[in-house]
């Protein structure tokens, strides 16, 4: 008998620290939806003092026709623009592109060192654990305004400077 009171315990600590965690992880990676899209796992880096520029990433799935993302702004930033990075030989070379296409039952992700938004101009430093509101235009779905976590400099996949 108390080998099953344990289990009980044991149980039902573990199903309060997975919601606990699932909860803390919801607030870290925000989800969004419009339309047929949706917008997961968004975040910015953080920047040093000075620091004008920065990226922003995400994925976007894409349940319905395809779509494409036309533009994005942020009262944090003077300017955004959607952005590609790529390899020529050696070098990194990074462009701005007028529109990210979001393929039909599929997903794009920005991500360090492909598509992303940059943030250009900004206006005080990104914080690490503070949220930036961040507007996203699809040329079909329209617009819909996301919280952008802020996440300390070098977290993520790959580290971009800019």
């Amino acid at each position: 008998m108390n080998i099953n009171f344990l289990q009980a315990v044991t149980a039902s600590a573990l199903i309060a620290f997975s919601s606990s965690t699932l909860a803390h992880n919801d607030m870290k990676s925000p989800e969004y939806r419009i339309g047929q899209l949706k917008i997961e796992h968004p975040y910015a880096r953080a920047t040093a003092p000075g620091q004008k520029a920065a990226g922003g990433f995400m994925k976007i799935e894409n349940k319905g026709a395809a779509d494409q993302l036309i533009a994005a702004s942020s009262p944090v930033a003077g300017e955004m623009q959607l952005h590609t990075m790529t390899m020529d030989g050696n070098v990194m070379k990074m462009r701005e592109v007028k529109v990210i296409d979001v393929p039909a039952n599929g997903s794009v992700e920005l991500k360090p060192g492909g598509l992303h938004l940059m943030f250009i101009d900004i206006k005080s430093p990104l914080k690490a654990g503070e949220s930036v509101p961040v507007k996203l235009k699809f040329q079909k779905a329209g617009e819909v305004e996301i919280k952008v976590p802020v996440r300390e400099m070098g977290s993520g996949s790959g580290h971009m400077k800019h």
